[in-house]
């Protein structure tokens, strides 16, 4: 606990979120360059407009905007802590997931805009609730994001060695919450673990939440060239994963996920997002959508992904129908890579409406 109040008291805090080394991409920087002078259809189409996009969610949880909104507002902890008590670890294990890293990236981006005192009400909830599994979850969840943002600071292992510690305190006031263990995956990416090492830890917890999709993609994180595997790795581990996965599990959208972390920096091949593979993994994760829960907490996740693939191998028709599913609120991948999420998911959802209007499907 330490940690958190140094971080929330520092100042010498990076100004710039460091992404991954796949977002040095340049495919949709050049899009939403390419797409700049078009007119964002929001009014003629009854889209949100961009000035009312929501950065800060996925997809609606107004339970959650309420906790989120309230304690940036007020610095109250409460809210959030009664919303995660609430939320039960058995029952709904990817809803608690969604719900500790939205109000942990919420302190991480108050602290980015007021370093020393932004993000308090964090600090608050863990000095006068420290026996309470959700505060110590979101703590956790916040100290990996908040090394993530600058992997080269002097602190950023130190950062991740307490975030484990964390993470274990979470875990033991709350042995039936598997989140703090999907935490811990990040933990053991971010500190290199061996493949070895973070095997056995991902075996713990798929064998306690088989389908949880938000673990898996934590998982295939490391799995990835951009971490400690490799491309092969990565699709290896997705195709696996959703190939077992029963009907009404998001896992069959993996594999586009982890497309999606491999694309190439300069596309030199016509027509790779018509490609056999990039085909593939767009229609299982179709079928995914499809068929999961239409309140499944991370298929947002998925239709945001499935939009920007979509539009790019110009099937406007199909994009169309996920820019109606997921309008309103943009705090996913790809948008959150961007320096400007709104100015990517206007531009996209522009070609999207144009794309459909011309026929051109």
């Amino acid at each position: 606990m330490e940690l958190l109040f140094i971080l929330l008291a520092v100042v010498v805090i990076c100004g710039v979120v460091v992404a991954p080394a796949m977002r040095r991409r340049r495919a949709l920087q050049d899009t939403v360059h390419g797409a700049g002078s078009a007119c964002d259809p929001a009014g003629a189409h009854g889209f949100v407009p961009p000035e009312r996009l929501d950065l800060r969610l996925p997809g609606p949880d107004p339970d959650l905007l309420a906790a989120v909104t309230e304690a940036r507002r007020t610095q109250d902890w409460k809210p959030a802590a009664e919303l995660l008590a609430r939320t039960d670890a058995a029952s709904a294990p990817e809803l608690r997931w969604q719900r500790v890293q939205t109000l942990a990236g919420a302190a991480v981006r108050e602290l980015a805009e007021a370093p020393g005192t932004g993000g308090m009400w964090l600090r608050h909830w863990r000095v006068v609730a420290p026996e309470d599994a959700g505060g110590a979850a979101v703590q956790a969840e916040f100290l990996v994001q908040q090394a993530l943002r600058d992997p080269s600071s002097q602190d950023y292992r130190m950062i991740l060695e307490e975030a484990r510690t964390v993470c274990a305190e979470a875990a033991a006031l709350a042995p039936e919450d598997v989140v703090p263990s999907i935490v811990e995956l990040g933990v053991a990416r971010g500190l290199g673990a061996s493949e070895a090492e973070f095997q056995s830890l991902w075996e713990t917890v798929a064998a306690r939440a088989p389908q949880h999709m938000g673990a898996h993609l934590v998982a295939l994180r490391y799995w990835s060239a951009n971490w400690h595997g490799s491309q092969d790795q990565a699709e290896a581990f997705a195709q696996r994963v959703a190939a077992a996965a029963p009907k009404g599990s998001l896992l069959p959208a993996l594999p586009l996920f982890a497309v999606y972390d491999h694309l190439p920096d300069v596309q030199l091949v016509r027509g790779l997002f018509q490609s056999v593979v990039v085909r593939e993994a767009i229609e299982a994760a179709q079928y995914a959508v499809a068929h999961a829960p239409a309140d499944h907490p991370v298929l947002p996740h998925v239709r945001h992904l499935l939009l920007w693939f979509l539009v790019r191998a110009e099937r406007y028709g199909e994009a169309l129908e996920q820019v109606r599913a997921v309008d309103g609120h943009i705090g996913a991948v790809p948008w959150t890579y961007e320096q400007d999420p709104v100015a990517a998911y206007t531009a996209y959802r522009a070609m999207a409406v144009s794309g459909w209007e011309s026929g051109r499907n």
